[in-house]
């Protein structure tokens, strides 16, 4: 049986398993995520993105360098958080490189998220 995933934490320790930690942002509105967003972290990623978008004040930051890979699905949860703020946008600093790609091909011209590298 798998221990438990602690949402917002660090997925289980188990070989050939994502894990994905996320933390607010010292001194600025945002999140920091390091790991891998993916099926398995997913519920974290959302869970995280929900919390932002509570706390969003004009303008939130997601720092992505610590993230080694994020699916579809995971830019997808991104976009419709921006999409659904009631005003501001999301500033994404350095993700990995699919993620500008997923949003231009889905999203092209979304302004609610910024992507900063």
């Amino acid at each position: 049986m798998d221990a438990p995933h602690t949402v917002g934490g660090p997925a289980p320790a188990v070989p050939g398993s994502a894990a994905l930690e996320v933390s607010p942002l010292p001194g600025r509105s945002g999140i920091r995520a390091r790991g891998e967003i993916s099926l398995l972290t997913r519920p974290s990623w959302e869970q995280a993105l929900s919390e932002l978008a509570r706390q969003h004040a004009g303008v939130s930051y997601v720092e992505l360098s610590d993230v080694v890979f994020v699916d579809v699905a995971g830019v997808t949860a991104l976009a419709v958080t921006a999409m659904n703020l009631p005003d501001g946008r999301v500033v994404v600093e350095n993700p990995p490189p699919q993620l500008p790609r997923v949003l231009e091909m889905f999203w092209p011209g979304l302004d609610r998220i910024e992507v900063v590298r």
